[in-house]
């Protein structure tokens, strides 16, 4: 196909060699398989703006470092310099993101290059050499699922004890190659240590893979790894081996209104998004 002109300068610069076809399309970039000497891979390029919210961006970029002083206030007062420079922050976190959790042993796409606003990194492939397809098309028996949460579970606390939550965790932005699940999408991860939000966050990655394989396995549905887990990390105890049960003693205490009023929130903005990526032709 003809490539289009943001992958020019890729291919001006020898970076890729040819555009194969585009991917998938979603309200943040858009997906091309493109081919590098004997290689596919793929090329995720940024769109100039996203539609998410206000809000939304606060809670993610929380504590994220910036360059300088001069586009920190810049973004403060919202300039245009300062939403170029916001926009640029956002996707150079998803390819720190991946190169932090790659290094980890995290099973995310490999990243190869990132140039202009153009992301290339590893195709996801299934058993065919095909690009691998989102867990969301997939049916699974019980014991599939059963393992695959158990793998992703894994993966979540890999993540964890790097730092790292994905933010966004969901059926929709996992791949299940030919070896196993892939983590995608990360422009909205955050650190663990430095996002106050960081908390909420992972237990909600965690409730959208117990509700997602739930129908598949019912007993799934009655666990909460999500509170076990940060319960760990809080108190410097989780690891890659440690072993977990599914099941945490919540202890009475004040209700935070706030906090519930938020779940509830990012609830309806999850599900008003997951009817809007299934109304989207891929």
């Amino acid at each position: 196909m003809k490539a289009p002109q943001r992958l020019q300068s890729l291919i001006d610069e020898g970076m890729i060699d040819a555009v194969v076809r585009q991917l998938m399309s979603g309200k943040e970039a858009t997906v091309y398989v493109v081919r590098c000497g004997d290689e596919t891979r793929c090329a995720k390029v940024y769109k100039e703006a996203t539609q998410r919210s206000f809000r939304q961006a606060v809670d993610y970029t929380e504590n994220r470092k910036v360059k300088n002083t001069r586009q920190a206030r810049a973004m403060a007062k919202g300039t245009r310099f300062g939403r170029q420079a916001q926009e640029a922050a956002w996707q150079s976190a998803e390819v720190d993101a991946l190169y932090r959790l790659a290094a980890a042993g995290v099973r995310v796409p490999r990243p190869h290059n990132f140039h202009e606003g153009v992301l290339l990194m590893e195709l996801v492939a299934d058993e065919q050499g095909a690009a691998a397809p989102r867990l969301n098309d997939v049916a699974f028996t019980a014991e599939q699922a059963r393992s695959l949460h158990a793998a992703l579970i894994a993966e979540v606390v890999r993540m964890l004890c790097a730092g790292v939550v994905h933010g966004d965790l969901s059926e929709f932005n996992i791949l299940l190659a030919a070896d196993g699940p892939v983590i995608i999408d990360l422009p909205q991860a955050v650190d663990a240590a430095g996002n106050n939000h960081a908390q909420r966050m992972l237990l909600r990655d965690v409730a959208n893979l117990r509700d997602f394989f739930g129908p598949f396995a019912p007993e799934l549905l009655h666990t909460d790894f999500g509170h076990e887990i940060w319960d760990l990390y809080a108190r410097g105890l989780l690891s890659t081996e440690t072993a977990l049960t599914g099941r945490f003693e919540h202890k009475g205490g004040a209700v935070d209104l706030g906090g519930v009023m938020r779940e509830i929130d990012d609830a309806r903005a999850e599900e008003a998004a997951r009817l809007l990526r299934l109304k989207t032709p891929q």
